[in-house]
């Protein structure tokens, strides 16, 4: 979502860095594009004035004009307001004794439904027993669909398909404490702030279900209508939280970087992709840090360590130790790269990606061609890529749909990962991440 803002601000920070001394007029300059950046990003305005102002005060004092590094530090100094202005820090659901009630709230199409399973899905991974609610009567399909989610996520959930929204929640309450459900998550129905007939009957369901979280789910592709959005329902309901849904989109952005600021309601969540899996909380310096081009190396660690089998990890350190890393191996560190998500996203989680990655083709399907390739193997062949001949090669590409060249590719690919494996082993180097192909990028 935010890579041509990212470009911008790293082309003004590069001007920056290159200066020995910074000048009032070399900082109003800078600040000039940051402010270009950021409304073309659809950050709302009043947003905008507020953290350049802040940033504008403290570029113009002594710690810059005294630094040996005035360029660095006016970065440092836009990092540091726009994790205030994202929100300082990372705030969770609130802590209360069982259940915890967790009211959805937003527009039609901002992705409650799906955010209810994701949340759910999140939850239970936690040691949580969530009961989901199906209180959207409004939207066709919107049960069956919650249902379709909460038999993925194997969570209960409770729905009457005709019947009013007071009474399913009041029963849905019951039935929560008879299953002994520690959360409680509600799926209402998409609705405009201004529409006082709908916003009453909210009104009528947070007293009913007294929730401990009315989280807004804001779609981020709407820019800086999100923030009259979020303004709305927190007048009306009082919302603790913020969801932003498709942050892997490609909007501008603007929304995530004005609602916490503007309506001084934290943002708890983000959705990042269309999976069940693809829920992040929000941590504001990391976003700050992916905004600017500085990565993201937390949450990549964190996704490593989610996906990433312990016990195999162990066996291929064993494996590489002996000399013996093979073709399954290599495989098996493909599949498990694929569950970390799309390798572009995970790249662009390295500092300084950004600008590296601007000509450089990254394409998720070089790793299905690499699996397609190997899978075509025989065990022997995986075992020993040596005894591939012309012949297997040409039967190995017809098998996997691709070229005697595409085999050549990756068994080079292979003896390169495996000469840097062993140096890795011995702390002396990482090993290239196939698929990232230099030179074919775009222009």
């Amino acid at each position: 979502m935010f890579d041509t803002l990212t470009s911008r601000f790293e082309d003004v920070f590069v001007r920056l860095r290159g200066k020995g001394k910074l000048s009032e007029a070399d900082i109003d300059a800078a600040l000039r594009e940051v402010r270009l950046a950021l409304l073309e990003a659809d950050v709302n305005v009043v947003v905008v004035k507020s953290l350049l102002e802040r940033v504008r005060e403290r570029a113009l004092s002594d710690e810059i004009s005294q630094s040996l590094t005035p360029g660095q530090q006016v970065v440092k100094i836009v990092h540091e307001e726009l994790i205030a202005t994202l929100g300082s820090e990372a705030v969770g659901l609130v802590q209360t004794s069982p259940p915890l009630v967790i009211l959805m709230v937003g527009l039609q199409g901002s992705g409650k439904t799906t955010m209810t399973g994701k949340l759910a899905k999140e939850l239970k991974s936690k040691g949580k027993r969530p009961f989901l609610v199906a209180a959207d009567l409004q939207r066709p399909a919107a049960i069956d669909q919650l249902q379709t989610l909460a038999a993925r996520v194997d969570v209960p959930v409770y729905a009457e398909h005709k019947s009013r929204v007071r009474r399913v929640v009041g029963a849905a309450m019951k039935e929560a404490a008879k299953e002994g459900s520690d959360v409680v998550i509600i799926d209402t129905a998409g609705r405009l702030q201004i529409d006082s007939e709908l916003m009453d009957e909210l009104a009528d369901v947070v007293k009913i279900a007294d929730p401990d979280e009315i989280l807004l789910v804001v779609d981020a592709m709407t820019g800086q209508d999100a923030v009259n959005v979020a303004l709305g329902f927190n007048d009306q309901v009082g919302l603790t939280g913020v969801v932003l849904t498709k942050l892997d989109g490609d909007a501008r952005g603007g929304a995530a970087i004005s609602v916490r600021e503007v309506t001084g309601t934290p943002i708890k969540y983000a959705g990042i992709g269309e999976g069940l899996d693809d829920l992040e909380t929000f941590h504001p310096d990391r976003m700050a840090s992916r905004i600017l081009g500085m990565g993201d190396v937390l949450t990549l660690i964190e996704k490593a360590e989610d996906t990433f089998d312990l016990e195999q990890a162990e066996k291929t350190v064993k494996k590489l130790g002996k000399g013996s890393f093979d073709l399954d191996d290599f495989l098996t560190q493909f599949q498990q790269m694929k569950r970390m998500g799309p390798l572009q996203d995970i790249l662009a989680m390295l500092p300084g990606a950004g600008s590296a990655l601007r000509d450089v083709e990254v394409d998720d399907r070089d790793l299905k061609r690499v699996e397609a390739i190997i899978q075509s193997m025989t065990p022997s062949e995986r075992r020993d890529p040596r005894v591939i001949g012309g012949s297997r090669k040409r039967r190995i590409a017809t098998g996997s749909g691709t070229t005697p060249q595409d085999v050549n590719r990756l068994l080079k690919q292979f003896g390169d990962a495996q000469k840097m494996m062993k140096q890795m082993a011995g702390g002396r180097g990482i090993p290239n991440i196939p698929g990232l192909t230099p030179g074919r990028g775009k222009r």
